[in-house]
């Protein structure tokens, strides 16, 4: 599906989230109270922006006539966006797709997933294809061994925070990245930290035993 701007991810989980909680659709006017939207045709536009994407299916003659697309609206699930790569701070536009995960296991507020591809987290012990659950986190979180996600001059990366002495370092998980010597302080560049990983076994061999029986 075409990615979405901020706000109209911002309308979309909204109606979701009320779905969820009351089994029908927030009126176009509760959904421009929500986003301080006074006018009701500007709310229909983002409606059917949504619509022109495949996000929604709208009946315009309706103020609740809207069916959410390809959503599990379980109310004990949550929609997590993922990414090829890891995204530049925003986590709204350029997501390849959205999975619906418990919300027991979907981590903190704001989370979301990058696919590993190819070799290129090897070091960390991630594998392609690998889903790596992204929660927000700050210099002032992180833990011996966390795994990171660090935004520098050269782009966004994936560090292993370690000690080293008395000084802490951020070892590079990508193939090529080297360590970055600095302190860990209010203005370091750590906007994420890795909550769990995600991997499928289904191409993994089978064992076959050849113990005698």
């Amino acid at each position: 599906m075409p990615g979405l701007n901020e706000l109209e991810r911002q309308i979309l989980d909204y109606m979701v989230q009320y779905l969820r909680t009351n089994t029908y659709q927030p009126s176009i006017r509760e959904i421009g109270e929500r986003f301080r939207i006074k006018s009701t045709k500007t709310v229909s536009e983002y409606l059917s922006a949504l619509a022109d994407k495949g996000y929604l299916e709208r009946d315009p003659s309706r103020s609740r006539g809207v069916r959410i697309l390809g959503v599990d609206l379980s109310p004990e699930t949550i929609s997590i966006p993922c990414y090829g790569a890891i995204p530049e701070r925003a986590r709204d536009e350029g997501a390849e797709a959205r999975y619906s995960v418990d919300r027991r296991m979907a981590g903190a507020e704001g989370c979301y997933f990058v696919r590993a591809r190819g070799d290129e987290f090897a070091k960390a012990g991630i594998e392609t294809g690998d889903l790596l659950l992204v929660e927000p986190a700050t210099a002032a979180d992180v833990r011996e061994g966390d795994l990171l996600v660090v935004h520098g001059a050269k782009g966004s990366g994936l560090y292993r925070f370690l000690r080293n002495g008395g000084g802490q370092v951020l070892e590079s998980a990508g193939r090529n990245g080297a360590p970055l010597q600095l302190p860990l302080g209010e203005r370091s560049a750590v906007t994420g930290r890795v909550a769990a990983l995600y991997r499928s076994f289904e191409r993994a061999p089978v064992p076959v035993s050849t113990t005698a029986h």
